[in-house]
């Protein structure tokens, strides 16, 4: 058997909202790592949405989402997945525990955060519930298990200050990556351990930037070329194989979920900004927090006939 992980994120781009990096881990039969894990669970998951009765989406989160048809196919897939795992938060603050609990604390000091636990999750639905027994089902039937899901969300206020720290977007981005992978490191590491992830911000070559997030492990380049590259890092007896893949989330299962993962709780978070500024604003249009439309929403904030008092760093990236 092997364990294969997908990583990936939401939320790189905005002005508003947290970065969410998440990660799916699979135990797969090594004769599959090669397969189409959307042929292998055909009877119980979809890559299309045109195609997903009775099955779950998983595909890339852009596909699955839009504003206009709203959370539906995030939500089913994420909460059907953590139902999985015997996991079923009811309220967004559960969510949050369940998924990146460290965050939680840090939260304490959003005031557009303070009734996480007032927003409800229908993780108890019959439809998920169904969902989840399928998924299950198919996987057990193809030797497949789910064994783990979780994030790093890195709130606005977390996000400026390492941002401040590093000084670079992308380097934030990829050391939450590299948390992920020594997670599973630590985990799986004594297994044949394969991770996936999207590529980051353009970067073709790896070896070199994950020789200094890991410097007591042995780093061989495997592969390099213009769409996939391929490292084996290895420390003591232990080893695992990444491999960094252009649209990994639509060429692999794990990967596309992990994305879902990023933005149903990024998207659970933004609502709550808009929630609570609505409230003072009744004629506040929502945002989603992108660059264009965020600064407008921020305008709007400030150029209210009584302007709306909030903490900068806490709503507003600086990068």
């Amino acid at each position: 058997m092997a364990v294969l992980v997908g990583i990936d994120e939401a939320g790189y781009g905005p002005i508003l909202g947290p970065l969410v990096v998440s990660s799916s881990v699979f135990e797969i039969p090594e004769d599959f790592l090669r397969s189409d894990m959307w042929k292998l669970l055909s009877d119980s998951t979809s890559k299309e949405k045109r195609q997903s009765k009775g099955r779950l989406v998983i595909t890339d989160s852009k596909k699955a989402y839009n504003r206009k048809a709203g959370l539906g196919h995030l939500e089913r897939t994420v909460l059907a997945s953590l139902k999985v795992l015997s996991k079923s938060p009811e309220n967004l603050e559960a969510l949050i525990k369940v998924l990146s609990p460290a965050t939680l604390d840090r939260l304490r000091n959003y005031p557009w955060y303070g009734q996480l636990e007032k927003r409800a999750i229908e993780s108890q639905s019959d439809d998920i519930s169904i969902c989840a027994s399928v998924f299950a089902s198919d996987m057990k039937a193809n030797q497949i298990s789910l064994l783990n899901i979780e994030s790093n969300c890195l709130d606005v206020g977390y996000y400026n200050d390492i941002v401040e720290k590093v000084r670079n977007k992308a380097a934030v981005l990829f050391t939450s990556v590299c948390g992920h992978i020594l997670k599973a490191f630590d985990a799986y590491g004594d297994q044949n351990l394969q991770i996936i992830i999207d590529r980051q911000g353009g970067r073709s070559h790896y070896a070199a930037v994950l020789g200094k997030m890991f410097p007591d492990f042995d780093v061989r380049i495997l592969r390099e070329d213009d769409k996939d590259c391929s490292y084996q890092l290895s420390r003591a007896s232990k080893s695992m194989k990444l491999h960094f893949v252009v649209k990994a989330d639509d060429r692999f299962m794990p990967v596309a979920l992990a994305s879902m993962v990023s933005k149903y709780l990024r998207e659970l978070m933004v609502g709550e900004i808009n929630s609570f500024f609505a409230k003072q604003i009744p004629d506040l249009k929502p945002t989603a927090g992108y660059w264009q439309d965020g600064l407008r929403f921020i305008k709007q904030l400030r150029e209210n006939k009584e302007p709306i008092a909030f903490d900068e760093k806490l709503l507003i990236r600086t990068r």
